[in-house]
């Protein structure tokens, strides 16, 4: 079971200058219209071929626009040994700063 957490508090962990990693896996048009400040960008298609690129000593938040594509990314990378949170609601539920992809 992946843990889930609260948009509102990845917002504060942020305010409050916290290490957090985001892992943002929409797609590239998706992204495009702006994501979570600081958010890497992974889609979730490229996930299987790219999850050697995330640290595995940290804790990764992950992000689509409603949660589910995150959900999955989440349990794959759960299952290779990654600590990782989905953050429930998606960008649909994101009240935060967001910002174009870099």
């Amino acid at each position: 079971m992946v843990k889930t957490i609260e948009p509102k508090k990845v917002e504060e962990k942020l305010v409050n200058s916290e290490r957090v990693s985001i892992i943002d896996v929409r797609k590239d048009e998706e992204v495009a219209r702006g994501m979570i400040p600081g958010a890497s960008h992974i889609p979730l298609d490229e996930i299987s071929e790219r999850y050697n690129e995330i640290p595995k000593d940290e804790e990764h938040v992950m992000v689509c626009r409603s949660g589910g594509r995150s959900g999955k990314a989440a349990q794959f990378l759960q299952e290779k040994g990654f600590n990782v949170i989905n953050m429930s609601g998606g960008m649909l539920a994101w009240k935060g700063q967001t910002e174009p992809k870099k």
